[in-house]
């Protein structure tokens, strides 16, 4: 039986107390830590469980009765946070972002290293059917090579938004739109594809006056043997319409699950392969589908993975290259110039302190509100239409 801290009781850490109850015999939550020990004590009567509140992450260092750590917490604190548990031999959870910038996602890869526990990234797109299928059929190979990819994270996030004490803010929430929500597109892409060589970039503000960081961004990423990608991260667009297209060398699919196939005719215009197509949806429909979805799939995958002593399904690693495209989407809109990766660690967007004295300051962020009441928040596409 493992016993679980949450570090954090904001609106996401109801997703992990969600995961972590659907497996009673191998998990249970013991304590909820936050600097609102309120807001823990809340979240604890909400889902009617009887767990020890603190104020203080450091308070559980050094106990022997807790096994697994769930860091939801601002950005900025991630890898002080998971360092922390990490070399106090603790297995620890870290949703996305990783962490602010590539220095401290290699801190927190060196600190498991170290302290031997398991590590893991939240990335739990990774874990929906839909996402899944599509990475299966794009390694089957019945698309051939991928030549274009388009990427559409788009959100819609009201004035008010960035009026939350640590969000809009460089130094806090490490970014914008591009960091904290594409971060779940981007991983994605990654996954799917790879690292680019080659990013190029345009960041804007054009409605939170109240922000320091992009409300919008428009990425074009470049890959071997000249492959494109284009990322759009937003949180102005209405509908929230969300949508990755790999348009293949024989056909097009997408998420939600769309297929095209087109074959040539003598004059080079299209007609329809209506043989490839039926093939793809043949093969996506008996695609077999998960036990458990989103973030109850991946904690489900880490507490088997502590159990058996395996390695996580999503690792340290996973959780860096997604930092390091965002970070090179951010180096490029900054300088106005294409990046190549890998970046250096003697760039100086590698570091916090680099990407604070090199970033583009929109407005600056005059409001800051504790906390919102009754909040109310939306996660996203389900991918599925």
């Amino acid at each position: 039986m493992l016993n679980v801290a949450i570090i954090g009781t904001g609106n996401i850490s109801g997703s992990h107390i969600e995961g972590y109850l659907t497996f009673p015999e191998e998990c249970r939550l013991v304590a909820f830590i936050d600097i609102y020990p309120e807001k823990a004590a809340a979240k604890a009567k909400e889902w009617n469980v009887d767990v020890e509140i603190l104020d203080s992450h450091k308070k559980l260092l050094g106990r022997k009765d807790i096994d697994l750590i769930s860091i939801c917490t601002p950005p900025y604190t991630h890898a002080e946070i998971a360092c922390d548990f990490l070399l106090d031999g603790k297995n620890v959870i870290v949703e996305k972002p990783m962490a602010a910038s590539l220095e401290e996602c290699d801190k927190i890869i060196e600190a498991q290293k170290i302290g031997k526990g398991i590590l893991s990234v939240i990335a739990q797109n990774r874990f929906r059917n839909p996402i899944n299928h599509v990475k299966k059929i794009l390694d089957s190979g019945l698309i051939g090579r991928v030549l274009h990819a388009q990427i559409d994270s788009l959100w819609w996030r009201g004035h008010c938004y960035y009026d939350l004490w640590w969000r809009g803010s460089w130094e806090k929430e490490g970014g914008g739109c591009t960091l904290n929500h594409a971060v779940h597109h981007i991983d994605m892409l990654n996954w799917m594809m790879g690292l680019p060589d080659k990013v190029t970039s345009i960041l804007s503000n054009t409605a939170h006056d109240n922000a320091e960081v992009e409300d919008i961004s428009i990425a074009i990423l470049q890959y071997p043997k000249g492959s494109l990608a284009q990322i759009t991260s937003s949180v102005i667009h209405h509908g929230e319409e969300q949508q990755i297209i790999f348009q293949g060398e024989k056909a097009r699919i997408s998420v939600p699950w769309k297929v095209a196939a087109s074959l040539s005719r003598s004059n080079g215009f299209p007609k329809e392969n209506i043989e490839l197509e039926n093939e793809l949806n043949e093969t996506y429909k008996n695609l077999p589908v998960l036990p458990y979805e989103k973030h109850t799939g991946q904690i489900h995958n880490v507490i088997q993975s502590i159990l058996n002593q395996t390695d996580p399904f999503i690792g340290g690693i996973d959780g860096r290259r997604t930092i390091e495209l965002i970070t090179a989407i951010y180096k490029a809109g900054c300088t106005e110039q294409t990046v190549s990766l890998p970046i250096a660690n003697e760039d100086e967007f590698y570091t916090v302190k680099g990407i604070l004295k090199n970033a583009k300051y929109f407005y600056n962020k005059s409001t800051a509100v504790e906390n919102f009441e009754n909040e109310v928040i939306t996660t996203g596409s389900n991918y599925e239409n």
